[in-house]
């Protein structure tokens, strides 16, 4: 398990990319798992849990299904278990060192909590970039157009699917 870890933190560090974890069923179900529970906990900071575990599942899926698509359309399918699990790790990664800042922000607004989770985010976008430059052989910035992409559609996708309530006033 410590091997795996230390993969992920590589791939998240620049270092490694998804031809570098195993292909293998096994750990693809596990890493959804565990990013469907990471997901939920960290979207019941601000909507309630039922809500989080459904809008959890949806986000779940849509990372189960965008690389899938990408590699489609790049006749490079046999890739799609070891960047699908480059993806889902790398991400449960970073979303665990984004906890305590969307914890405190969720709670009051600090410039510092902002700056951190703006990095983060930042930095989870250049290592969905990373992976699907690897992935997809080609250039980073490409990788990095790709995963604007997929960050795009999944926000307008959850935003049609679970519409923020209109306040009275806002």
């Amino acid at each position: 398990m410590i091997k795996l870890i230390t993969l992920f933190i590589e791939i998240c560090a620049f270092k490694k990319g998804p031809q570098d974890v195993p292909a293998s069923q096994t750990l693809l179900s596990l890493l959804t798992f565990l990013y469907l529970v990471v997901s939920a906990l960290i979207l019941a900071l601000n909507i309630p849990t039922h809500e989080a575990l459904l809008q959890a599942l949806v986000e779940t899926l849509l990372v189960l299904t965008f690389p899938w698509l990408m590699l489609r359309i790049a006749h490079k399918p046999e890739r799609y278990l070891k960047t699908v699990s480059a993806l889902l790790g790398s991400d449960i990664l970073i979303s665990l060192c984004a906890l305590p800042a969307l914890s405190s922000l969720s709670v009051q607004v600090t410039p510092l909590g902002f700056a951190a989770v703006i990095i983060l985010m930042l930095w989870n976008w250049a290592v969905t970039g990373h992976i699907f430059k690897h992935a997809l052989s080609q250039p980073f910035l490409f990788g990095l157009g790709v995963a604007l992409l997929y960050f795009l559609l999944s926000y307008q996708i959850i935003g049609m699917l679970f519409p923020a309530p209109v306040t009275p006033g806002g």
